[in-house]
């Protein structure tokens, strides 16, 4: 058996971004890919795709042709990589979809400008990951504002004239599933006062403070709170670095929640450096790597909490709807409701297997 390299992801990580340059991408970059799906088929590997089902979903067959814009920031992150995948494999389901891509740049600004590039060429819709939701609010409020419908992944813009349907995870919610099981571990173990580390993701997105809130607030229920926070960057290195500071501040602990599954590669490579093992780790979002770790049960990651990429996914199909004025199916309605936000699921050793297939 080959022996396993914790520190490995994290050079992959850093090789990757040398490859890819990390350069900034001007106005006029649109179309580093534009695909007319004309065999209606998903694509290989891990997306998280629905596949077109005519019998069981009339709103699956061919219709009117919709041109879908996309734009998300660099895939230099597993999970922002399975967001731009997934959308790519979904449009590929559909025949009458016509897909997009805006290349996002380095920054807010980048993609900015770049989205105005995009409204100028007058798709149906646009599906838009921002840098940040705040400072992208006035691309979505100039694409709705030229009759554009706006599909707003993720990070969310704070004016609800900004977008037409907004889909996101539940950034509180997986604070609050991080807390119930931390607190509950605690008190199956009879820990009445629990030295509790915490490592968020980039604190500047609203993200990153709910899901803070949602933790310290279910901590709070069970008489808990943390005792040291670090804030990363949603990377490998900088989660690394971070856990290396809290495991040096924190020479005892029992509990640690780190926001993102991919910074957790680094998380837990400071980990083993620090030969440290006496408390219990949950992760964040649901990353195969995680799931798997979790299922293996040999390291101190036994949970994570979901914020799955497979939203990229569903809204590409629902901005299809929305460019051809249709409804869901499965509700009375006649149009795509304005705000649709997901679950934050618990991933333990009992269920690994059953959301292994949903790993990204």
């Amino acid at each position: 058996m080959t022996q396993h390299d914790p520190l490995r992801p994290v050079r992959d990580l850093s090789r990757r971004r040398l490859l890819l340059g990390g350069a900034a991408v001007g106005a006029g970059a649109l179309l580093t890919a534009c695909t007319s799906n004309e065999t209606g088929s998903g694509g290989g590997g891990n997306e998280q795709v629905k596949e077109a089902d005519n019998a069981a979903n009339p709103n699956s067959a061919p219709g009117q042709r919709v041109v879908i814009g996309f734009s998300a920031p660099a895939a230099d992150h597993g999970w922002l990589a399975a967001i731009t995948k997934n959308a790519e494999a979904q449009a590929k389901v559909y025949s009458d979809v016509e897909f997009k891509t805006v290349a996002a740049g380095a920054d807010a600004a980048a993609q900015r400008a770049a989205l105005s590039t995009l409204i100028s060429q007058k798709p149906n819709v646009i599906v838009m990951l921002p840098h940040d939701g705040k400072e992208l609010n006035a691309s979505g409020l100039e694409a709705m504002k030229a009759g554009i419908p706006v599909v707003n992944l993720d990070r969310a813009f704070p004016d609800a004239l900004a977008y037409r349907l907004q889909i996101k995870g539940d950034n509180y919610g997986m604070g609050v599933a991080a807390g119930r099981y931390i607190g509950e571990q605690m008190k199956a173990k009879g820990i009445a006062n629990p030295i509790i580390g915490e490592i968020a993701g980039m604190d500047e997105l609203e993200l990153t403070k709910e899901r803070s809130a949602g933790f310290a607030a279910e901590l709070a229920v069970y008489g808990f709170k943390v005792q040291n926070r670090r804030a990363a960057r949603f990377t490998a290195d900088t989660g690394q670095s971070e856990a290396s500071q809290l495991l040096q501040a924190l020479p005892k602990m029992d509990a640690l929640w780190n926001h993102d599954d991919d910074q957790g590669i680094g998380v837990l490579a400071a980990i083993k450096q620090a030969n440290r093992s006496e408390f219990i780790m949950v992760g964040g979002a649901g990353s195969k790597a995680a799931i798997d770790a979790i299922a293996a049960d040999n390291s101190v990651l036994k949970a994570t909490v979901t914020y799955s990429p497979s939203m990229a996914s569903s809204a590409i199909s629902l901005a299809r709807l929305i460019g051809q004025g249709k409804g869901m199916s499965d509700l009375v309605e006649l149009q795509v409701p304005k705000e649709i936000t997901l679950a934050s699921e618990t991933i333990t050793k009992e269920n690994a297997s059953q959301y292994a297939k949903l790993g990204f």
